[in-house]
């Protein structure tokens, strides 16, 4: 064989094989899942999670506002119920810039400008109000609006938009008094170490009528000036490609009433007076 011929045959089998290694290539791209696990759709949510977003600490079970709105988005994106897989993290931990160990998390986050430099939000699935919670026999309990507050010891989770309610619309006299989590915060208010909390209005509801910590507490109100401004999102990785299906899955539910509907089953309004 000559020189030329065997260089021939040489140049064939290394495009021959470029070809295989470009095709085997391109099915690897084209395989690539957009969530974290292929054939998966893996949620975070808290640890622990608090009705009535999620009931006794369940998500699987897709009882409580929150755990009903993340199977009906994942139905959107096209994952069956088995299919749903989820994990537990803090608050704070996954609104931290980095990798995510889920697709989507969900637990009372607000979308704000902050936050946004970190991850991305979906578009709101829920717009509360900041309430006010006490309890029988406290400073608070016969207030009525919000200069009321101004002298009495006021709590909330830090991080939360429920403490930055308090500085900027309560404004007390000592301060807005910051605990690690709505739990921490309620067992202050319960031995008389605050004289009120804020929380969202959802969770303000579940307090008052279901609460073991609190027996007794009441709603005093929920805060004028921070109505309507708190929207909840969902939380995904910068640059996520899941953002805009998620939007879109978001869109369909609005539209076709089924967060309405959701939200009248687990978050039903009960009328709580505004202080002004």
């Amino acid at each position: 064989m000559s020189r030329n011929s065997k260089l021939s045959r040489l140049r064939a089998g290394i495009a021959a094989a470029a070809i295989v290694a470009f095709a085997l290539t391109g099915c690897a791209a084209a395989e690539t899942s957009e969530t974290i696990t292929a054939g998966k759709l893996t949620i975070g949510t808290g640890e622990p999670a608090y009705g009535p977003w999620v009931l006794n600490d369940d998500p699987e079970s897709g009882e409580g506002f929150e755990a009903a709105v993340a199977y009906a988005v994942a139905t959107e994106l096209g994952y069956a119920a088995e299919d749903v897989v989820w994990v537990r993290t803090t608050f704070e931990e996954a609104i931290q810039p980095g990798p995510k160990n889920f697709d989507f998390n969900l637990q009372q986050y607000s979308i704000t400008e902050e936050r946004k430099a970190n991850v991305d939000f979906s578009d709101p699935y829920y717009q509360t109000t900041q309430t006010v919670v006490t309890v029988a026999g406290s400073k608070a309990e016969k207030v009525t609006d919000l200069a009321g507050l101004k002298g009495l010891l006021v709590g909330a989770a830090t991080g939360t938009t429920s403490f930055t309610s308090i500085e900027e619309f309560i404004k007390p006299t000592l301060g807005a008094k910051a605990f690690n989590n709505n739990d921490d915060a309620k067992q202050q208010l319960a031995i008389g170490q605050i004289d009120a909390l804020v929380v969202d209005y959802p969770t303000a509801l579940f307090i008052s009528c279901c609460d073991e910590v609190l027996t007794g507490s009441k709603i005093l109100g929920q805060i004028a000036g921070a109505q309507g401004d708190d929207s909840f999102g969902l939380v995904l990785d910068k640059g996520s490609p899941l953002t805009a299906k998620v939007n879109a899955a978001l869109k369909t539910l609005r539209d076709n009433g089924t967060l309405a509907e959701l939200e009248k089953k687990w978050l039903t309004d009960t009328g709580a007076p505004v202080l002004k």
